[in-house]
């Protein structure tokens, strides 16, 4: 069974409704205990078990909160994608200076990395 637990907080604590299921409210210090707590509530209403009760968090937040949540996640997202581009980037950049010739010492200055770093990425 699968429902949306919408978080609102409520001084310390959050405050949470689960529209699929009418009459299900309950509350969570930390949004980490959120899922638990619902899917204790909503078996205890319906008779399912807990183990099967997927939850969807949404919590509410400001609209400029959360402006600033979504626009962190997605550069962090970005960031992770550009950090595997770039690994992958200079694992063809030490193969290349290699399959020229260069030593691993010679590879590592030039691409401003260690020698023991050039060793690790090197795939020749």
């Amino acid at each position: 069974m699968k429902v949306t637990a919408r978080a609102v907080r409520s001084g310390a604590w959050w405050a949470i409704e689960v529209p699929e299921v009418p009459g299900v409210f309950t509350q969570a210090k930390r949004l980490d205990q959120v899922a638990g707590v619902v899917a204790d509530a909503v078996a205890t209403m319906t008779g399912a078990d807990a183990a099967d009760i997927e939850v969807q968090l949404v919590p509410a937040m400001r609209p400029e909160v959360q402006r600033d949540v979504d626009e962190a996640i997605r550069l962090r997202r970005e960031a992770e994608e550009a950090r595997a581009s770039a690994t992958e980037q200079l694992a063809r950049a030490v193969d290349d200076v290699l399959r020229e010739g260069l030593t691993v010492r010679d590879a590592a200055l030039l691409l401003g990395i260690s020698p023991q770093r050039v060793s690790q990425v090197a795939r020749t």
